[in-house]
């Protein structure tokens, strides 16, 4: 008879470890899905939340689109800045004299003009 307690003893130590370990997880997976639902819930509370959020306020209005004024008429354009009359001028009877042959280009281009009047100042 002693033989046959120790199978039946290891038996049961099995079963009763065996059913630990299935309540245990049993236990786990259901905390489990209660916090699967609670945020479900929380989820489901915040949409219905911003739905009313969103009937409650109008809709943007549409912009308004203005056309831009237009420019301001432009004055006539100024002389360069530091250019005077008198300089202005200079140039042109330099330019006539050119146009008339008086100057010639070796002593009448652009730059010789530019040291010329420059030096002038």
């Amino acid at each position: 008879m002693l033989r046959r307690r120790r199978p039946l003893l290891r038996t049961a130590a099995v079963g009763g470890v065996a059913y630990a370990a299935g309540h245990h997880m049993a236990t786990k997976s259901a905390a489990q899905q209660q916090q699967e639902a609670d945020q479900n819930a929380q989820i489901a509370d915040l949409q219905q939340q911003q739905d009313a959020q969103q009937q409650q306020a109008p809709p943007p209005p549409q912009p308004v689109y203005q056309q831009p004024a237009p420019p301001p008429p432009q004055a006539a354009a100024p002389a360069p800045s530091g250019m005077t009359s008198d300089k202005i001028e200079q140039l042109k009877q330099l330019g006539s004299l050119h146009e008339s042959g008086i100057l010639t280009d070796a002593r009448g281009s652009p730059g010789a003009i530019r040291r010329r009047f420059s030096s002038a100042c």
